[in-house]
């Protein structure tokens, strides 16, 4: 791996802000566990190294007390899944569970300007695949517990580390994960930042707990014709009748949509948005969702278009079978993000309405590896808990609920009826949020304010 200098300088490189119950070395340990995690080619397929991060992880609890008969890595398929268990005082309560994962989405080198899977430490930031989503954050909940049990803390519940392995992609270690924790008190999912700092500042804005998901959807969409000599052309062309519907799907916009969590997130929100013009829209969409003025405002930005009703977009075609031939067949997939209260069955037939087009067909594309769950509930425990922990970490920023627009180990739990949320410790930018994209960053000025967050929030859920 590279980095800017050595890692015993770190500490002379990087401002870290004082860690209430914790050590300069802690700071430490996380850089370098993450950046032993991002070296590490954790993607589907072969080579995949996630078996190895686990392996990392697992080191690491055990040179501080965890015995080998409390951690379990488990292959499945060609990746693995990791679960460490901290045996509290009082083994029939329901655990904590910290949840995150240690697979990556793919990054092809040539594309970068930094190789993916090198480590990098520049002005503030680490770069790497994995970095923001999400070895970087698991690293912090870890080194949290581990400083914890450094200290001599005795948890009443126990508590568990379990980290997927394919949340990037089948989920099929996320399912197994729940249903083996399915008599977990709560979850606290750290996968991706819920702090969002002042674009102009850099200073803590909000924190948002996040306590509901869209529900994920692949759809391929087909069309089927005899085909024949391209010198002999028909009305009915596969390929034009696809593009046609895909283009109608494109262009087509779902209902505007309300919950309690996305206006609670939109009403308060609003007040630490730079942009005036975005503040006001967010405002009135959370008093009225029909404000025709206020949606155009919010789906013209990345940031907000997904929080205000589901989202359809083709992403992938395919067609034809040679140069000078009719196509026999066209295929388009179209990727789905559906806000809660809707399942996929109305999905596909509002789909199919917008298509206008008799001769396509739709259906699910592996429907075994997402699933449809409702909101978790709102819990005084868990939401008084978070915000005491973040007020003593990161001073008295407001606390704001939120939903994801994409899809998460939580959508597992809480189909079984587990409560989970998203709370990570991690602040960033909104502007420094390039998870699955290029050049993928994480800051790391606050890591000493994370881990304390992190001990403070475990304390406290784990001593009741």
């Amino acid at each position: 791996m590279r980095v800017t200098g050595v890692l015993a300088g770190l500490l002379a490189m990087v401002s870290f802000p004082a860690m209430a119950g914790g050590s300069a070395g802690a700071e430490v340990q996380v850089l370098d566990l993450s950046q032993k995690a991002i070296a590490l080619r954790s993607v589907r397929g072969e080579g995949n190294q996630t078996g190895e991060v686990a392996a990392l992880f697992r080191d690491a609890l055990l040179a501080v007390g965890w015995s080998s008969s409390d951690i379990e890595i488990v292959p499945v398929d060609d990746t693995a899944y990791l679960i460490a268990t901290w045996t509290g005082r009082d083994p029939s309560l329901g655990p904590i569970v910290i949840s995150a994962h240690m697979d990556v989405v793919e990054a092809k080198p040539e594309d970068w300007e930094r190789d993916p899977f090198t480590p990098v430490i520049e002005n503030g930031y680490l770069y790497g695949r994995g970095a923001s989503d999400t070895k970087f954050d698991a690293v912090q909940a870890l080194v949290a517990l581990i400083e914890l049990r450094k200290q001599g803390f005795k948890p009443k519940r126990s508590i568990v580390i379990a980290y997927s392995g394919d949340e990037e992609t089948t989920m099929v270690t996320s399912k197994i994960i729940a249903e083996r924790l399915r008599n977990a008190r709560l979850v606290l999912n750290v996968d991706g930042a819920s702090g969002s700092l002042d674009q102009e500042s850099g200073k803590p804005a909000y924190w948002s707990w996040q306590g509901a998901e869209k529900t994920y959807g692949d759809f391929k969409l087909e069309v089927t014709n005899p085909g024949g000599h391209s010198s002999t052309p028909r009305d009915e062309n596969a390929i034009a009748q696809l593009s046609a519907a895909l283009a109608r799907i494109g262009a087509y916009r779902f209902t505007p949509e309300l919950n309690d969590i996305t206006g609670d997130y939109f009403s308060k929100a609003a007040d630490f948005e730079s942009d005036p013009l975005l503040a006001a829209a967010m405002r009135a969409f959370a008093k009225d969702p029909t404000d025709k003025a206020a949606i155009a405002v919010l789906r013209g930005n990345p940031a907000t278009i997904g929080d205000i009703g589901t989202t359809c977009v083709p992403t992938m075609v395919e067609g034809g079978h040679a140069l000078n031939a009719l196509p026999q067949r066209a295929t388009g997939y179209v990727n789905c993000r559906i806000f809660p209260g809707h399942s996929k069955a109305s999905i596909i037939e509002e789909l199919k309405q917008v298509a206008a087009e008799p001769a396509l067909t739709i259906e699910e594309v592996n429907p075994e590896y997402v699933v449809e769950a409702d909101a978790s509930p709102y819990d005084k425990a868990f939401v008084d808990a978070a915000t005491r922990a973040v007020h003593k970490a990161f001073g008295n920023v407001p606390i704001i609920a939120s939903q994801a627009s994409g899809a998460s180990d939580s959508m597992w739990y809480r189909a079984l009826g587990v409560p989970s949320y998203g709370a990570s410790g991690t602040f960033m930018k909104d502007s420094d949020d390039y998870s699955h994209g290029l050049n993928e960053r994480v800051p790391i000025d606050d890591i000493g304010r994370s881990i304390s967050y992190y001990q403070a929030l475990l304390t406290d859920l784990a001593s009741k």
